[in-house]
């Protein structure tokens, strides 16, 4: 099958584009946000290809992956066919749904063409789909191996734009967090985060520097308050990291109860990180144990195969299984 679908969120593509299709992916001059293209920190199959906007129409797209609303739009513009009417689409959500939750309709609410398929039961819970068909397909990930060493007394945070994003990945928890355990920060933007004693930023690495630089840390703490189920935080549990989250949205049923702590309670969020920073062994045994976890509900062999029944069942009748 040929699929057309923009690169949006790379760790969740990284692990879609593992399928046996060919994928089609937009690409700009200026790689921007509907034409970013080819991965450049993650490794892509070579069935993954680069195709500019004007030569798209020319591709027999068998299927269209929305993630964002304004795609509808790009895609008709694009292909020359309506997604959900000229060809089969289905609508990927990544996201909690923001503003009057719980009665917040889907983007997609309220139309039959384009199934939406959810990463979380949560998420799927949240939005109010007003009729139109949902389901959930959960993430899986490319098992990066048991890495985890452990070998430095700190704790690990993964996250992007905490300064803009804020109160809802829980950027205000890190001065606090960094006194009761030191904490070095990855991802994109970080190093706009003002001087905290005890934390250092690591800005955008490769996936694979990040995962080793990860694993080198004791605890693997997850502050977000108000996102979908980060796959940062089942990467670190494929690593064999011992987890310590707040128990918001997905999470609680992401982390097993002797994988680490999950938690509403600061102090407890606190005590959890000082706890493992501090017992080499406890972190060992907890992360051993988060990782049998991810393996068995988060693996890519699951993740795919969910994908090839909906897939399949779109592309023939324009409906989820």
């Amino acid at each position: 099958m040929r699929i057309l679908i923009w690169h949006v969120h790379g760790s969740w593509t990284t692990s879609f584009v593992q399928g046996g299709h060919d994928y089609v992916l937009p690409v700009t001059p200026d790689r921007g946000p509907d034409g970013l293209g080819r991965a450049r920190t993650w490794d892509w199959p070579a069935s993954v290809r680069e195709v500019p906007p004007d030569a798209l129409a020319e591709e027999p797209v068998d299927l269209v992956v929305l993630q964002r609303p304004h795609e509808r739009d790009l895609a008709e513009r694009w292909l020359g066919r309506r997604p959900g009417r000229d060809v089969p689409a289905v609508y990927v959500e990544h996201n909690t749904p923001l503003g009057g939750v719980p009665d917040t309709p889907h983007p997609l609410a309220e139309q039959g063409e384009i199934p939406i398929v959810h990463v979380t039961g949560f998420n799927d819970l949240m939005w109010d789909p007003l009729g139109a068909p949902t389901a959930v397909i959960e993430h899986g990930v490319v098992d990066p191996g048991p890495r985890y060493t452990g070998e430095l007394a700190r704790a690990g945070v993964v996250v992007n734009d905490p300064v803009r994003r804020g109160r809802s990945v829980g950027t205000d928890l890190l001065p606090a967090l960094a006194q009761e355990a030191g904490v070095d920060v990855f991802g994109m933007r970080v190093d706009q985060l003002p001087p905290i004693p005890a934390l250092e930023v690591f800005e955008d690495l490769p996936q694979e520097r990040l995962h080793d630089e990860l694993a080198q840390r004791r605890v693997y703490v997850h502050t977000a308050r108000w996102t979908s189920l980060g796959l940062s935080l089942i990467e670190a549990m494929h690593l064999g990291m011992p987890v310590v989250a707040l128990g918001t949205t997905e999470a609680p049923f992401a982390v097993p109860a002797d994988g680490g702590v999950v938690t509403t309670r600061r102090s407890e969020l606190f005590a959890g990180a000082r706890h493992f920073a501090t017992s080499p062994q406890a972190a060992a045994d907890a992360g051993a144990a988060a990782r049998a976890y991810a393996l068995e509900r988060y693996g890519l062999k699951r993740f795919l195969a969910d994908w090839d029944a909906t897939l399949a069942s779109v592309a023939a009748t324009g409906s989820l299984p």
